[in-house]
């Protein structure tokens, strides 16, 4: 969406908005942060720009619904993801150098629109969770029969030898032997 902010620039002091977007992720892209991620419906933006004498503050609100699994047992987990975010509006031309990196906390306009999707989008990716839990406590899966451990345990011994040290098993069962003699 791109909201028009030409009467703020004319002097109007507030322009308040609020629409949905939607947030198509591929679930093949292994690559993607939101990997493993559904949206079942659009992100709720909303939010204000007011301007105070030419200084633009936008301030807003988006939140949305997510499907994906636990990182443990790999159960559906869902829930709302709700994000606040303030920025200070400004056109390309007023900054120095719109294209250096310090200038990322602005929202920039560009003939009299400002943009929002693809920015919001952006915004979304970095401050998502990358892995959710069912429970805080989440026991997960057995890693040598993949049972859920947390309806129970699954009998598996609990016991590893680590394979670099398993040549040295019969010399100490050997040992053991001569000292029980």
């Amino acid at each position: 969406m791109k909201l028009d902010l030409r009467p703020l620039l004319a002097g109007e002091r507030l322009l308040v908005f609020d629409y949905e977007l939607p947030l198509e992720v591929d679930p093949e892209d292994t690559s993607s942060f939101l990997y493993g991620v559904s949206f079942p419906s659009p992100m709720k933006v909303s939010g204000e720009i007011t301007n105070t004498a030419g200084y633009m503050r936008m301030t807003l609100t988006m939140s949305v619904n997510y499907q994906t699994e636990c990182a443990r047992c790999l159960k559906p987990v869902g829930g709302c993801f709700t994000l606040d975010l303030e920025k200070t509006v400004a056109s390309r031309d007023m900054l120095s150098d719109p294209f250096d990196n310090k200038y990322d906390d602005y929202a920039i306009i560009e003939d009299g629109f400002l943009d929002m999707d693809e920015p919001l989008r952006e915004q979304i990716e970095m401050e998502f969770p990358v892995r959710f839990l069912c429970k805080e406590d989440c026991l997960g899966l057995c890693p040598k029969c993949g049972h859920d451990l947390n309806t129970g345990d699954c009998g598996c011994s609990k016991k590893e030898i680590d394979p670099r040290l398993a040549s040295l098993g019969p010399l100490l069962a050997k040992l053991k032997e001569e000292e029980n003699k």
